[in-house]
Order: structure tokens, then sequence, then C-alpha cells
């Protein structure tokens, strides 16, 4: 890692794991292979921005750690890159077992539960999907119906599409792990 640090991919400790590699990593992993709108690549790390403030519109009484949780779902992917859902399955246990062990590791180095309660996943994953059909119609070229057969129609408020749309524009990769830095220190700081 740019830190110096020298993650074991098949053991990874959490003394290994640091967030500046974590924002670095995940600001230059595309979404969607790369194949979005705009002047740069549309990052991991702003759909975990996305995914976050989402959570938090869904979930206005969540605490620190969980909205950590959030901004922290898809951070093995700052070592793995990002890979669609029906990849990851032909894949395999050994895989999700991999990524599985990545993911208990940074979450026992930043002070979440290694294992996240079932409604707290259950809203992140609402989260994820909704994401996931803003993003295929605003940045990957999809007609909403065909994203909602995919994704479904997401139903959102007002507030909660306005709080989600500041993170759908591709920004360059350093701001983007800025962005993702400031968010992790924000809620980290509570």
């Amino acid at each position: 890692m740019l830190s110096g640090r020298r993650l074991d991919l098949i053991d990874p400790s959490p003394l290994d794991i640091e967030i500046e590699d974590i924002a670095h990593g995940l600001a230059r992993v595309a979404r969607w292979n790369g194949q979005t709108t705009g002047e740069h690549a549309y990052s991991v790390a702003q759909h975990s921005l996305l995914v976050t403030d989402l959570a938090q519109a869904f979930a206005p009484q969540w605490d620190q750690t969980k909205l950590l949780a959030a901004l922290l779902h898809d951070a093995p992917e700052y070592v793995i890159g990002d890979m669609i859902s029906p990849f990851k399955a032909a894949l395999g246990v050994d895989y999700k077992d991999f990524e599985g062990r990545l993911e208990a590791a940074i979450h026992v180095r930043f002070g979440i539960p290694v294992h996240t309660p079932k409604h707290v996943e259950r809203t992140i994953k609402r989260a994820d999907i909704v994401s996931a059909y803003m993003e295929a119609v605003e940045l990957a070229g999809f007609e909403p119906g065909e994203a909602a057969k995919i994704f479904g129609r997401p139903r959102l408020t007002s507030a909660q599409s306005r709080a989600a749309r500041r993170w759908i524009q591709p920004m360059s990769a350093s701001a983007a792990q800025a962005a993702y830095l400031k968010r992790f220190a924000t809620l980290a700081a509570k």
C-alpha cells in the first residue's frame, strides 16, 4: 500500500489497514467498469458517499458506527477492485470468504462490529441498490424502465433525492479521495 503497509491478502490484519489507503484506492476504482459519462470515471469512493447519504436519509437515527459501516460497505474493493455481483457469484465461495476476511479486518480496524446487524445490512443494501439505479440512469446510459427492471424503481422523497444527487457527478480521483476522507473524519470524530 502507498502508506507503506504490507497487507497479507490471505490473512489481513486490522493493523495493516489505513483509511488513507482505502480512500486512495476507492477513488481510483471505477464503477461500471468506467462506462459512465463525464470527464472522470465515477469512483467507488463517490458511490460510497452516495450510499452513506442514502442510508442516513433512510435511517436518520443512525449513529456514527452504522454510518461508518455504510461508508465502508465496499472498502474491500480498495484491494480487489469493483466486480459485478454475477461475477463474484461465478468465482464462488472462496472469493466471498476472501472478501469477508478483508471486510472483517476493516471493521475491526475502525471499531465497527464484524457482524453487522441484519437491519443495518438491509438498509445499506437498500441504499446500494437505489444508488445503482441512480448511477445507471444518470451516468451509465440506462433508460429508467431498463434500470427499474434490474434494480427496481426507487421510492425517494424529494429531500432524499436532493441529498443523494450531490454525489452523482463524476469528479477527479483527488477530489473523490478528499471527500471520502473528510466524511470519514467527520464520522470517526463523533
